[in-house]
């Protein structure tokens, strides 16, 4: 994590003085960039691309449960909480979809309001013709 924050930060500070201030040593750190990545972070590199495009194939709507329900029905070994650590960490957030509700019944008994106006707004003097919009 150490290391992690002196990669981003060495940009803007000396590297000897990053690690002095975070208590490591310089050799730690360059040791820490030249070596591989673990079998661990491979694996999760590869889940990641699995994960990605799943996710793009659901429009963005699968969370953990339903990701890892996806990829293990494709033959990959993952739990819940891996995944969902993958995803949080790659910013992979699932959207809902909005129930479509109707907020207009025009199929009802009652009686509509007759046009008076018939769509003439024009008045000859003031408090002749009055108007409202309810939307």
């Amino acid at each position: 994590m150490k290391f992690q924050f002196i990669d981003v930060a060495k940009e803007s500070f000396p590297v000897t003085r990053l690690c002095q201030v975070l208590q490591v040593s310089p050799s730690g750190y360059f040791a820490w960039r030249s070596r591989p990545a673990s079998p661990r972070q491979r694996e999760d590199l590869i889940l990641l691309a699995h994960i990605r495009s799943a996710f793009a194939l659901s429009h963005e709507t699968y969370g953990s449960p339903r990701m890892t329900r996806e990829l293990q029905d494709e033959g990959l070994e993952v739990g819940r909480r891996r995944t969902a650590r993958l995803m949080r960490e790659n910013g992979l957030k699932a959207r809902q979809k909005r129930r479509f509700t109707r907020t207009t019944d025009s199929h009802h008994a009652f009686p509509a309001a007759p046009n008076l106006l018939e769509q003439d707004f024009s008045a000859g003097r003031p408090n002749e013709k009055w108007a409202a919009d309810i939307s």
